[in-house]
């Protein structure tokens, strides 16, 4: 039942991505509530916005990844990878035991990822509704070709900082 709901969630999104432009339904609803919020952030100042938008969607996603998951399994599943590796580690000389430890590896690599994509269902419909808006935002003639720091775009902006705040709010939160 679960796979269903990630299936449709991507199905979702894939349509609206492709259909930003196509139904202006889709678009201006988007920028209608993103525009005078988000929007109003980045006119006032572009980095300190940015910032602080990626901060509040990268703590967004992350109570929704703590609360939509099985913590307790997932912290299973790093505790036993982390003895795999120190095995692994042990018996660097023997490739044969190598592999073996490395087969059982990717079984509880398939676990984690099948757990933590449940939290998936809840936002990839905003996440890429929100991509979409950035893509327009930043394609305002006046912003064509701005770069934060002198050198990052948006995307490479939002990602690097992304990365940066969810590993501080996973620590803090203790998410697995």
């Amino acid at each position: 039942m679960r796979k269903r709901f990630i299936f449709l969630a991507m199905i979702v999104s894939i349509i609206i991505a492709s259909a930003w432009n196509s139904y202006p339904a889709i678009k201006n609803t988007a920028h209608a509530i993103l525009d005078p919020t988000f929007g109003a952030l980045l006119d006032f100042n572009i980095t300190a916005g940015m910032l602080i938008i990626v901060f509040i969607l990268t703590l967004l996603m992350s109570l929704i990844q703590k609360y939509a998951t099985n913590q307790k399994e997932l912290k299973e599943i790093r505790n036993e990878q982390k003895k795999i590796q120190e095995e692994m580690k042990k018996y660097k000389e023997n490739p044969s035991k190598v592999m073996e430890l490395n087969k059982k590896q990717m079984e509880f690599m398939s676990r984690s990822f099948r757990i933590s994509m449940g939290s998936m269902v809840y936002t990839a419909v905003p996440f890429v509704l929100f991509f979409r808006w950035f893509g327009d935002y930043f394609a305002q003639p006046m912003l064509v070709g701005f770069k934060f720091f002198g050198i990052l775009g948006w995307f490479w902006f939002y990602l690097i900082f992304s990365i940066i705040f969810s590993t501080m709010i996973r620590k803090v939160m203790k998410i697995a």
